[in-house]
């Protein structure tokens, strides 16, 4: 029994190490972290998949733009009852048994108009006409038409095809600035998730040297109290500290993994990898203008042609109430060429003229203000929308001052945080050595620990400001500011 459980334990040991040591340990840079983020993060995938849509949303309106040829068939037709006949010699109709089977085709090319609304066409019909009780001994008439030029005309009407030229353009601009929009929205991810690991890895080092040096302090302390030249009270500190010490080892530990895990997530690695983060050091020495922030915004953000977007959506919405409370008419008219034969070869033979025309329109007379008050609630979302966007946009232009002041101002933090971080870390130094040789009392090197522990995470969070400003500062304007140039892509590399 002992030997099968010490196999049991070696088995799973063996186990374990295999699946440590299988585990592909990435050490990336905070340049990489961002690269990755933008080309295989769940989100940026999002992002490309709703700009897609986006795109063949755009695409179908196109389309409406463009002829369209369409084959249009009922094959068989077959009818066995009695129809009703108009009889102009008795004046009044007679019914007559009718058996007949027919299959007809049509052939149309068609073409929407924008500016009008309407729609023009090109057709082409064949019929072929059985009839099972022959009438003259004809049993198959062909009918044809071999050409005719339609029209469809609304008169009066909301003409939805000419407020789409106008939105649906816009509404794809948008879209394309949208996509930028939102991977720098996904760079920020990529910021937070980055320095959340990177602070846990800070967080880890500073737990592993706070225990080393508890320990080193409790024995130290073990050995003067044993001397009697500190007194117990200060051994139990010494004690306190070290288990202290210990406890944030494990709770640095089990944090450093989670934030691992999660930021191995968001980069869409498995498993199989480890990530380390080599913590950037140096930032751009960088100071933006207030005024081409601004312009740069007005210019790019998809705020803006989202906020015309809805004040053009609600003048549409105006239009078509305006349009359903008065007269409403539609023109159909035709004019073509048609034969009828037994014979197929005749039956393109001897044509005559084929001419439709008709007016049909609709006009209220009593609708108890229902059209009224469509056109009044129209109004008042038009009006609400344009106060709405108007307040919008100054809200955006206030948030975007105070942005740009806290980039600017961001960089000096940085280099402040980074010198609190060096004396810091040199003042525990010294205390801990006069502590050594019992020049002060713990809690002076309590203090000490405390805040070179406090500077350190101070740094690396003014580090995570930084760059969060950066990005939100790209991210409303779509420029590259240490390039100097707009942020672009492929978008064609996009939709394949």
């Amino acid at each position: 029994m002992k030997k099968l459980l010490l196999f049991s334990f070696i088995a799973v040991l063996l186990v374990s190490l295999k699946e440590i040591y299988a585990q592909e340990v990435k050490k990336l840079t905070f340049e990489e972290v961002i690269k990755l983020s933008e080309e295989q993060s769940p989100n940026a995938l999002i992002a490309k998949h709703r700009f897609r849509a986006s795109y063949w949303m755009y695409r179908t309106f196109v389309a409406q733009y463009r002829p369209s040829l369409t084959l249009i068939g009922t094959t068989p037709q077959y009818s066995n009852s009695y129809d009703k006949v108009w009889n102009s010699v008795n004046s009044n109709y007679d019914y007559y048994a009718t058996n007949t089977l027919s299959n007809l085709g049509s052939l149309s090319l068609s073409q929407n108009v924008g500016f009008t609304g309407g729609t023009i066409s090109l057709n082409s019909d064949l019929t072929i006409f059985n009839d099972f009780v022959p009438l003259e001994n004809q049993t198959r008439k062909y009918i044809t038409a071999p050409i005719s030029i339609g029209l469809t005309q609304p008169l009066f009407r909301y003409n939805a095809l000419k407020w789409q030229k106008k939105t649906e353009p816009l509404k794809y601009q948008a879209a394309r600035k949208t996509f930028l929009s939102n991977l720098e929205s996904v760079h920020q991810q990529a910021v937070m998730n980055f320095f959340s690991l990177a602070q846990a890895q800070i967080n880890k080092q500073i737990a592993e040297m706070n225990y080393s040096n508890a320990d080193t302090l409790f024995r130290i302390a073990k050995g003067r109290y044993q001397l009697g030249t500190i007194a117990e009270d200060e051994l139990l500190q010494m004690q306190l500290s070290w288990l202290n010490a210990e406890t944030a080892r494990k709770q640095a530990d089990m944090n450093l993994r989670d934030k691992e895990i999660r930021l191995r997530s968001f980069l869409g690695f498995n498993d199989n990898i480890r990530v380390e983060l080599i913590i950037p050091t140096e930032i751009p020495a960088l100071q933006v203008s207030t005024q081409e922030v601004f312009d740069l915004a007005m210019a790019n953000n998809p705020e803006i042609l989202n906020q015309q977007l809805t004040i053009l959506t609600a003048q549409s919405s105006v239009a078509q109430a305006k349009a359903e409370g008065g007269l409403n008419a539609n023109l159909v008219a035709a004019y073509g060429l048609r034969a009828q034969n037994p014979d197929f070869k005749l039956a393109y033979q001897d044509m005559s003229k084929q001419e439709i025309i008709s007016i049909g329109f609709t006009l209220p007379i009593i609708d108890w203000g229902l059209n009224r008050g469509k056109f009044k609630m129209a109004q008042s979302s038009l009006e609400l929308a344009q106060v709405q966007s108007k307040q919008a946009i100054v809200d955006f232009q206030q948030n975007l001052y105070l942005d740009v002041e806290q980039f600017n101002l961001q960089k000096n933090q940085v280099e402040i945080a980074a010198k609190s971080d060096t004396v810091a870390m040199k003042r525990y130094e010294v205390t801990k050595q006069r502590f050594l040789i019992g020049k002060i009392a713990v809690l002076d090197l309590n203090d000490a620990d405390s805040r070179k522990d406090q500077n350190k995470r101070a740094y690396l969070q003014s580090l995570q400001d930084y760059w969060n400003y950066f990005y939100n500062i790209r991210g409303l304007t779509l420029f590259d500011f240490i390039n100097r140039k707009p942020l672009e892509t492929d978008y064609d590399k996009l939709l394949q």
